[in-house]
């Protein structure tokens, strides 16, 4: 299973996994649907449009399974932004997998956050630094930015090591 760069032809199915993604993080974040029952999706909307970011779908068996949206490679630090593994393939290691490959085709220094209350996500980010960079990650908590009312975030930073050229962006 290797992470498939995306672009705006993706769009319906990334669309269908956002929602699955979000609506997952609501029972951490408190975040309800929009009237229309879906979620706001303008990230998703930037990653596919914006320079310094890079969209992914993470497919099993030719089949969408997952998403990774990653931002800031135009900065010093790439920020793994939203990262989604459906239910039906957690558990195998697929989502590791998804995040080590990801984060190696970008080298360097990395961050990612997850909510406090979301144990399987701390477990899991926690391992995957572990993965790409040893003992070289630091954990540390961060407010929310717009959300005072929002327990503070907890951020991973690793550095998987060196530099390289950015692989080829696909074509927008």
């Amino acid at each position: 299973m290797n992470p498939r760069p995306a672009d705006e032809t993706d769009r319906a199915p990334l669309e269908r996994l956002w929602l699955m993604f979000r609506h997952d993080l609501s029972a951490h974040s408190g975040v309800l649907p929009c009237a229309d029952g879906t979620f706001r999706s303008d990230r998703l909307d930037t990653a596919l449009t914006s320079p310094g970011w890079a969209p992914y779908v993470l497919e099993c068996s030719d089949r969408p399974v997952g998403l990774a949206l990653v931002r800031g490679l135009d900065e010093p630090t790439r920020v793994l932004s939203e990262f989604f593994v459906v239910a039906g393939a957690r558990g195998r290691g697929i989502g590791q997998q998804a995040a080590q490959d990801v984060m190696a085709l970008w080298p360097g220094v990395w961050e990612v956050a997850f909510q406090p209350g979301n144990t399987g996500a701390a477990r899991f980010w926690r391992r995957v630094a572990t993965a790409v960079a040893g003992g070289r990650w630091t954990e540390e908590q961060r407010p929310v930015p717009g959300r005072p009312d929002a327990a503070p975030d907890h951020w991973i930073r690793c550095d998987t090591g060196g530099a390289a050229s950015p692989p080829d962006r696909p074509r927008r």
